[in-house]
């Protein structure tokens, strides 16, 4: 049932916050894209972009000043608990507990997604035989390795199996080998019809997984596409030099030309 509403749709999203110093701050800026089921949409930016306040508005952490998003048909002001059961979201902040085994953390997260207990055992025997966790089912979260802490986010983040999955900078700090099976994870996602949106700020990650990106500075959009249409639309056959260039123009706001 999924299928048939559109899984992502974000109109004019906005966020703007109180500084006693700065004054008003414009975190996100009337924002607007759609993500398709079966679709990985990049958000590609750098550092204080707004790609994470973009995707705590859309995960329902943050509240939006303006502008409004839906979450396969739900509206994150009107009906966030609805929003919430059928995202999974995950950061570069594992946030492993200590205590608890890989076991207890994804059979915790199942049911708080409000999961009975008979689906979600098999559930979590899919997920630990998908993404090879058995050998350390019993492992408490304090001995664990980078990479055993994030196929844990990742099994936690879907065991609820969403169809939509946000992931923000899910590979920052791992070491090659771990980022890239979390790579390939992302991918057979993909490949299960899943709407996934990626936020990143490393090139290569956007030019091999995501299926159109977003290029995101300040708040804005500058460009959106596919990497063949940005790099055909800008005659830059380098996404490097494309985004650097971008980023560069914004700095000026008279040369700045919103998306």
């Amino acid at each position: 049932m999924w299928y048939a509403v559109r899984m992502i749709h974000v109109e004019q999203l906005t966020k703007s916050f109180s500084d006693l110093r700065r004054g008003l701050i414009v975190a996100l800026d009337h924002v607007s894209f759609d993500v398709q089921p079966g679709e990985i949409f990049g958000m590609l930016g750098p550092n204080g972009a707004g790609k994470t306040t973009c995707l705590r508005l859309l995960s329902t952490v943050l509240r939006p000043t303006g502008g409004d998003a839906t979450i396969a048909g739900h509206s994150v002001t009107t009906a966030p608990e609805k929003v919430r059961s059928c995202i999974g979201f995950m950061s570069g902040n594992t946030g492993v507990y200590d205590r608890m085994t890989a076991y207890e953390m994804v059979e915790y997260f199942g049911r708080l997604y409000g999961m009975a207990e008979e689906p979600l055992k098999a559930r979590i025997e899919e997920l630990f035989t998908t993404l090879q966790m058995h050998d350390f089912r019993d492992v408490l979260g304090s001995k664990m390795s980078t990479g055993m802490k994030q196929k844990v986010s990742i099994a936690r983040t879907i065991v609820h199996d969403p169809p939509v999955m946000i992931f923000d900078e899910p590979t920052s700090g791992l070491d090659v080998l771990v980022a890239r099976a979390l790579l390939k994870a992302i991918a057979a996602l993909k490949d299960q019809g899943k709407c996934i949106i990626f936020s990143t700020h490393i090139m290569r990650e956007v030019e091999k997984l995501c299926d159109r990106i977003a290029i995101i500075h300040k708040g804005r959009i500058l460009a959106a596409g596919t990497v063949a249409e940005l790099e055909e639309r800008y005659a830059e056959p380098d996404m490097e030099e494309l985004f650097f260039d971008l980023i560069s123009r914004h700095e000026d706001p008279a040369a700045a030309q919103p998306w």
